[in-house]
């Protein structure tokens, strides 16, 4: 346990370290242009208090079209702000979206900053306090009534999903690097996300009041308190989006979802599953980068695709713009290598074909060390890769195989278009009733470099000891070309900073492939 704890220490710094570079780069602190009424602009801005579920008092922000004068009626779009962000986060796009004939309310979640209450991550209050913020508009703006849409980054998105479940007077909502399950982002594959549940937690101490259910929550998570599991669960699901899709779907709110391909925070997955599930009016882009990148530049009033297609997404539902946006193919994505948008009719067309690389080599592995081949580091790794096409590396030659199993394909004589979800099954045997493995799945140049295509994390409890056991996982869905001549390289170790990880001292696991129950990797490709 010293040894976790320690290590959980120095994780928490390194992640609040970065979540707090990456917040000033977003604007992490009020500014100037965040004061009074705009000069020289087409919007009228007004700092207000809002009295949010219980009376609690939301600090928010107005923006009007000029001259509005109460004689009509415009549009309204609310915005609830990320986690551990001012109210001033979404003002360049609020003052766009007033420029273009919304009014827009944007206000701080309770617990955060000067909003008052305890940080709730999401629950009943949070969901409350969004009705609370319309209610408020249609009393104290020239909002219509009948065109309300909501949207938000991160802890912003999964609120506004959440509110459509539970207020049918939104017609829209535009979620951007969000969660539609919390427990399948940072407890997927049964275990837990260190690093990103540090940074959530200790960004929400810096700059908020968690609430005491939040503390406790926590405190368990990341002490694997296994005798709370279920309670823990309970606890996510009554936050997830995904649970309440019946009363999405039954309003039929026309929802476009927008995430990045290592969001280290709230992987795709879980998005693209619950898109799949929806009913109504809905779209699904995919981009390169981690939690919030993709938005990142629109938040600072640059042009950026992402916030191009959300004004698109509400023009058309909101205001009945005819313009193509319901006529283009509602699935997007963009490659990690590049170039320009790949359009689906759904998610299940996006890997059509499968190719499966056969694991047929049993190995075995001792657990409790890293070999070298790791996730990279929470909202650092993909950003690099976003930016610079500098994903986690690992030399694959000389990763230990005392440490690391390791299986190679053939160099492929074409590029190979990975796009989608590749899945893992094997056949595991371990020393001991718990465990944790992490899988890996490198594109592999022919120096033995290898570049991190996908990963993710597996945890078992109570297994019998000497007895194999099968194992069936989703690696983390990704869009990466792999070059001609280059091959692709699966690695399972034990242990990644991202995780925790469930393996006692001196543990080994054996990974075999019984011939009436091959082990394979199955990697979705594009169709040519």
């Amino acid at each position: 346990m010293g040894k976790r704890h320690q290590a959980l220490r120095t994780t928490t710094t390194g992640a609040v370290s970065a979540a707090l570079l990456a917040g000033t780069a977003l604007g992490f602190a009020p500014t100037a242009t965040a004061t009074g009424t705009a000069t020289g602009t087409t919007t009228d801005i007004r700092f207000v208090d809002i009295a949010g579920d219980g009376g609690t008092v939301l600090k928010a922000n107005v923006v009007t079209p000029a001259g509005s004068d109460g004689t009509r009626r415009y549009p309204v779009i609310v915005l609830p702000t990320s986690w551990s962000m001012p109210q001033i986060e979404y003002l360049a796009q609020a003052r766009k979206l007033a420029g273009a004939g919304y009014v827009v309310v944007s206000y701080n979640s309770r617990g955060f900053w000067q909003s008052g209450g305890n940080i709730e991550v999401a629950g009943p209050p949070d969901v409350a306090d969004a009705s609370k913020v319309i209610d408020w508009a249609l009393a104290n703006t020239p909002a219509d009534p009948g065109r309300i849409g909501m949207a938000g980054v991160s802890y912003g998105a999964g609120i506004s999903l959440l509110a459509a479940a539970h207020d049918k007077r939104v017609k829209a909502v535009v979620a951007l690097s969000g969660w539609a399950d919390l427990i399948d982002s940072i407890y997927s594959g049964r275990t837990q996300h260190l690093q990103a549940a540090a940074m959530l937690g200790g960004t929400g101490y810096l700059t908020g009041r968690p609430s005491p259910e939040l503390q406790q929550t926590l405190k368990d998570f990341l002490a694997s308190n296994l005798d709370k599991e279920d309670e823990m669960i309970a606890w996510g699901a009554k936050r997830s989006p995904a649970f309440q899709l019946d009363r999405i779907n039954a309003n039929g709110t026309a929802v476009m979802l927008g995430n990045a391909w290592g969001d280290t925070i709230f992987p795709p997955n879980q998005y693209a599953s619950f898109y799949e599930k929806l009913t109504g009016p809905k779209r699904l882009e995919f981009r390169p980068g981690d939690h919030a990148t993709a938005e990142a530049t629109g938040l600072l009033g640059l042009p950026n695709d992402t916030w191009t297609n959300a004004h698109r997404w509400f023009d058309h539902h909101l205001k009945g713009a005819d313009n193509g946006i319901d006529r283009e193919q509602p699935v997007q994505l963009k490659s990690r290598a590049g170039g320009g948008y790949e359009g689906y009719p759904d998610w299940k067309s996006v890997g059509a074909t499968e190719r499966k690389i056969a694991l047929a080599d049993a190995q075995k592995v001792y657990a409790n060390v890293d070999s070298g081949a790791n996730g990279g580091i929470v909202m650092l790794s993909n950003t690099l890769d976003q930016f610079l096409k500098l994903p986690p590396v690992a030399s694959i030659p000389l990763l230990p195989r005392s440490f690391a199993a390791v299986w190679q394909s053939e160099r492929y004589d074409s590029v190979q278009r990975v796009r989608g979800t590749a899945k893992l099954h094997t056949t595991v045997t371990s020393t001991e009733s718990s465990g944790t493995l992490v899988a890996y799945l490198y594109d592999v140049g022919p120096l033995g470099l290898g570049k991190l295509v996908s990963s993710a994390p597996y945890t078992f409890h109570g297994k019998a000891p000497g007895r194999p056991f099968a194992v069936d996982m989703e690696l983390f869905s990704t869009s990466y070309d792999v070059p001609a001549g280059h091959r692709l390289a699966l690695v399972v170790d034990t242990v990644d900073p991202l995780y925790i990880e469930h393996n006692p001292s001196g543990a080994r696991l054996t990974f075999s492939s019984p011939s009436s129950d091959p082990s394979y990797v199955s990697v979705p490709l594009r169709e040519k």
